[in-house]
């Protein structure tokens, strides 16, 4: 049986406490390897290892980190094929989902290795006496805590501005999801990335991550998952006021205007909540459309979800959920659903059929005649389950969207562009996507509005959430 081991320092390790946890295939249901359980004292080798190799990488050129990231995503892109098996027999995706998110991977890579020496501070004139300038320093050693949806996306994501900026890494992943990431570290430091810059520690989040929290040489810590794992990560680190980035849940509004090209809307509405199985923070999974065209979109919708292919087939449209426990929260909110009076138009069970096997698979669900009120219209299900909503106008429309503690994306349909730019100033959410519904770009900003967290993946902007800014002033 093959084992996953924490990846330290440059070398495999077995963890401190001698513990494994048994990793289940979610296509299959059975046993397909065993991952390290790590306790306090694997983090804290890890995070000593990142401090140690911090003055070397903190110190080398920014031109020289950006090209070893750039070496990095050349060796991803030339091992997709091995990475993105790992991922998919872990987490259930189809190749062709895969494929998408290992290019992703190494544009992250690409871009903050390209991007590296933009990060200048500024001269400040206050007068001939005084020169007077700032900059950027790193954090030092950066703890990034991972989800298990999208393994290696969400690893690249934060790790490539953190290290592009001169921090080292100790990286948690999900106990779920741990392979991709350690092959990710082996192949980062072929690459060129010298030993110790980045740290892979397995195990679960409540004894990872507070160990984590607790090591004095930890600076900054990202985090990724859900609202109340990112509560309880945020009353820990209020006792050492260390910096936080936080991407949360969401439960985004999807809204199709009357005006909308509605084959487009309807097939883009699709993909945006069934997606990566609709296992996304930012899943266009609140659907408002305009009530002047509400059965006749549904309709268009509907042939679209029937045409779906979901399974364990590479070429499907999504597959498997990742874990047990969500597969079963899915259809725990399929009760909830029916004891609020509603039956789905489609779905709204699990899959079936020798196709499926004992795999974790879940019809795609569309519940129409949904109220902004109903449970399933309020909490994140994530997985590929739609809530339909009517809305009357352009006001109606931004008062349900923004009547959520959520806030991470939105998605607008209009041919209007006035209302487009209308109805984005006043909807709350780190990102709005217009006429399709996608993952957005690696260069754009990212990030929550209310409980869906705060900082800033993703872009330029991310660069400053991995440094503190420094003033230097100079009397002449």
């Amino acid at each position: 049986m093959e084992r996953v081991m924490n990846y330290i320092g440059g070398r495999s390790v077995e963890p401190s406490t001698g513990e494994y946890i048994d990793k289940v295939d979610p296509r299959t249901n059975r046993k397909q390897k065993e991952v390290a359980s790590s306790g306090p004292q694997d983090v804290d080798m890890a995070v000593a290892a990142a401090a140690a190799a911090l003055p070397a990488w903190r110190d080398m050129r920014p031109s020289g980190r950006g090209r070893i990231l750039v070496d990095i995503a050349r060796s991803v892109r030339n091992s997709a094929l091995r990475l993105g098996d790992i991922e998919r027999a872990e987490t259930g995706k189809p190749g062709r989902e895969m494929a998408q998110l290992i290019d992703l991977t190494a544009q992250y890579l690409e871009f903050y290795g390209g991007i590296v020496n933009t990060m200048d501070g500024d001269v400040i004139n206050v007068g001939p006496d005084y020169h007077v300038y700032t900059r950027r320093d790193p954090f030092g050693v950066v703890g990034i805590i991972l989800p298990w949806n999208a393994p290696l996306h969400q690893a690249a994501r934060a790790i490539a501005p953190a290290l592009a900026t001169g921090n080292t890494i100790v990286a948690k992943p999900s106990e779920f999801t741990s392979g991709s990431l350690v092959e990710f570290a082996k192949l980062a430091e072929e690459a060129g990335l010298p030993a110790g810059v980045l740290n892979v520690v397995l195990g679960v989040g409540p004894v990872v991550g507070p160990a984590m929290v607790d090591n004095p040489a930890v600076r900054k810590i990202s985090f990724t998952g859900s609202v109340r794992a990112g509560q309880e990560l945020g009353k820990l680190a209020a006792e050492r006021i260390l910096p936080l980035t936080l991407e949360l849940g969401g439960k985004s509004a999807n809204i199709v205007f009357a005006d909308a090209d509605l084959d487009a809307a309807a097939e883009g509405s699709t993909t945006a909540f069934t997606w990566n199985s609709g296992q996304w923070c930012a899943a266009g999974t609140r659907l408002l459309v305009e009530e002047r065209i509400y059965d006749r979109f549904v309709e268009k919708l509907l042939a679209y979800v029937a045409a779906l292919r979901f399974g364990p087939e590479d070429e499907a449209s999504y597959g498997a959920i990742t874990t047990r426990a969500q597969y079963e929260k899915i259809q725990a909110f399929f009760e909830i659903a029916r004891r609020d009076g509603l039956t789905p138009a489609t779905g709204g069970k699990v899959a079936s059929g020798p196709a499926f096997g004992d795999g974790w698979f879940i019809e795609p669900t569309v519940y129409t005649g949904v109220t902004n009120d109903m449970q399933i219209a309020r909490e994140e299900v994530f997985g590929p389950v739609l809530s339909v909503i009517r809305f009357r106008d352009e006001a109606d429309a931004v008062r349900i969207a923004n009547d959520s503690v959520f806030g991470l994306s939105a998605g607008i349909w209009s041919r209007d562009i006035g209302r487009v730019h209308r109805v984005a100033a006043q909807l709350e959410a780190g990102r709005i996507v217009v006429n399709e519904y996608g993952g957005g770009f690696v260069q754009t900003p990212t990030g929550g509005y209310k409980s869906s967290g705060y900082g800033r993946e993703q872009g330029v902007e991310a660069l400053g959430h991995y440094t503190q800014l420094k003033s230097v002033i100079i009397r002449l």
